[in-house]
């Protein structure tokens, strides 16, 4: 029995503005626009993207001060993708990025959409209520 190539590379990268946007949108996320994702893309303390041959069908940011306070972001995989654990690829290796590189104590946040949330829970992330909770606003 022929062991089969993984045909997805995961790879400490940017994407461009547009694949950005394609791939937030294709997996159910809030589009952003080209001048959105053109600000803030290269503001990433941390990002990658998986590839599924050379084309780009997920990837997931980390963003923050550097130092104190850090966000999980953009965690997507285009729907045709999904289910082969590669969110939890993607995720696993923002995490080691993180425990290799941010300070001891920093704290990492994330805001969990739908079923997200049981993702999460294998890399240690935990509810915050009711000693606090999220909250938002769209400028």
């Amino acid at each position: 029995m022929h062991a089969t190539a993984d045909p997805y590379t995961l790879r400490a990268t940017l994407p461009s503005p547009e694949t950005y946007i394609r791939l937030r949108t294709t997996a159910g996320l809030s589009a952003k626009s080209v001048e959105a994702a053109e600000l803030g893309l290269p503001q990433s303390w941390y990002c990658v993207v998986l590839f599924h041959g050379d084309e780009p069908v997920g990837m997931g940011r980390v963003i923050g001060d550097g130092g104190c306070f850090f966000q999980v972001v953009d965690i997507c995989v285009a729907p045709e993708h999904q289910g082969r654990g590669l969110g939890k690829r993607i995720m696993g290796n923002l995490v080691e990025e993180l425990e290799r590189r941010a300070p001891a104590g920093a704290y990492v946040s994330l805001i969990a959409d739908g079923d997200a949330q049981y993702l999460y829970e294998k890399f240690g992330f935990r509810h915050t209520a009711p000693k606090s909770v999220g909250m938002a606003r769209t400028v």
